[in-house]
């Protein structure tokens, strides 16, 4: 078994080293969406890293990598089959206007070294959960964990869908989306991003000592409710969707909830 210290440093070089790859493709594409694709991606390499030169109880240790596999891989090719062909992300395209000439090395650690950074931030929880070696048996907590992450991956999964099912009928552009999931929450898809990490850290919490891993999904749950996820996708859909204010008023943005009545 590799020391904790030599994985968590093999797995942060190889986010990184995959990260400037995928800087590399973008400069010549001109093109920084690339790096949502290498999101989820890089979540499944950290884990199958770590379980072949961890040593820790062993079905623990598949079921964590499964678990991340299942949802990083999923992510990783929705984003590339939502993205291709689109050209850049604006809020990236931004970025690019305010950075002028110099964003080719602005880019490299403004977006890729960065994210590789907090994507191996967030997956200490789960790299510590595979390398436990105790308990040798999967607990309540593990069997709860596993029911939590379930539900996020069908929300999360569900959601995406039925938004791309709405996107791709006729006349849907400049409309707002408020059925199926997307009646109860906003953004039933960050929601059920929340429950996977969440359900994840509930594994981990099964082990000994591992309380101090909770800081993972804290990081993903403000990440998505005050930075990149909620504020920013809710930043000019406003003005894009007349109806969006009025789908404000009824309906959580968050966690899921029946919509308001009129005049409630």
């Amino acid at each position: 078994m590799e020391p904790f210290n030599n994985i968590m440093f093999t797995n942060l070089t190889t986010v990184i080293v995959m990260m400037i790859i995928g800087w590399t493709i973008s400069i010549l594409y001109r093109n920084v969406t690339v790096v949502d694709s290498l999101w989820g991606l890089g979540f499944v390499l950290i884990a199958w890293i770590t379980l072949f030169l961890s040593d820790g109880y062993a079905v623990r240790r598949i079921l964590i990598a499964v678990l991340v596999t299942l949802w990083g891989l999923r992510l990783s090719l929705y984003l590339t089959w939502r993205n291709w062909g689109k050209g850049e992300d604006p809020r990236y395209g931004l970025w690019r206007k305010k950075s002028g000439d110099r964003f080719w090395i602005v880019s490299l650690f403004k977006v890729f070294i960065l994210q590789a950074v907090v994507m191996w931030c967030i997956s200490l929880a789960p790299q510590y959960g595979q390398m436990s070696a105790s308990p040798n048996h999967l607990t309540r907590l593990d069997i709860v964990g596993v029911c939590v992450w379930t539900a996020g991956f069908l929300f999360e999964s569900i959601g995406d869908w039925q938004l791309a099912r709405f996107k791709s009928e006729p006349g849907s552009k400049g409309k707002v989306m408020d059925q199926g999931l997307w009646a109860y929450s906003r953004h039933p898809n960050y929601f059920g991003e929340f429950l996977v990490w969440w359900g994840l850290f509930l594994v981990v919490f099964a082990t000994p000592g591992s309380w101090w891993t909770i800081f993972s999904p804290v990081i993903v749950t403000v990440v998505l409710l005050k930075m990149t996820g909620i504020p920013l996708t809710e930043k000019t859909i406003t003005s894009t969707r007349p109806g969006y204010l009025e789908y404000v008023r009824r309906t959580n943005a968050f966690f899921p909830w029946f919509p308001k009545k009129e005049g409630g």
